[in-house]
């Protein structure tokens, strides 16, 4: 599909509709710059409608800019961090909202070392509350950071990215 036709998609979907942006991959770009032009046409179809998306694309000045934009269009971006440190930083960014991984044995309440809270993902620590019922993630005014715990087959690999970022921040 064309990215003019994904987007004539998102635009038919009907009023409040929450959606997520990627399972997997990152804002439309090539390499690590945000894809203005069709960053916007992507927001413009959100209009009206709840969707949501992460991004590691590196806060750059354009970058920031065009992410800010677009959650203040109501395009939810969230920054997504390697660690409670490295959410620090993103948060410090004031661009948008922010997510980070943890460490599969954390807590539901956790804390980055600046003090700010973070909670982990419901859908992953409550048998009673899905993506669809919590919604946090599509809220760029939230008041905290989203953990997720590392899980499934990929928990070793992304616990080892968080502790190799950990160390080359410090």
């Amino acid at each position: 599909m064309h990215w003019a036709e994904f987007c004539d998609a998102i635009d038919a979907l009907p009023a409040g509709q929450l959606w997520r942006h990627n399972q997997a991959g990152d804002l439309p770009g090539l390499n690590e710059t945000i894809n203005p032009d069709a960053l916007r046409m992507l927001t413009r179809a959100n209009a009206g409608k709840r969707g949501f998306t992460y991004t590691h694309k590196p806060l750059t000045r354009e970058n920031v800019a065009l992410i800010r934009e677009a959650n203040r269009a109501g395009f939810t971006v969230n920054l997504s961090a390697n660690s409670l440190a490295h959410a620090d930083a993103l948060a410090d960014a004031d661009a948008g909202p922010v997510v980070t991984i943890l460490p599969a044995n954390a807590g539901a309440k956790n804390f980055t070392p600046a003090g700010r809270p973070v909670i982990t993902c419901p859908a992953q620590t409550r048998d009673d509350v899905s993506c669809a019922d919590c919604q946090l993630c599509a809220r760029a005014d939230r008041p905290t950071i989203v953990g997720f715990l590392a899980h499934g087959s990929g928990a070793k690999k992304a616990e080892k990215i968080t502790l190799n970022f950990q160390k080359t921040a410090l």
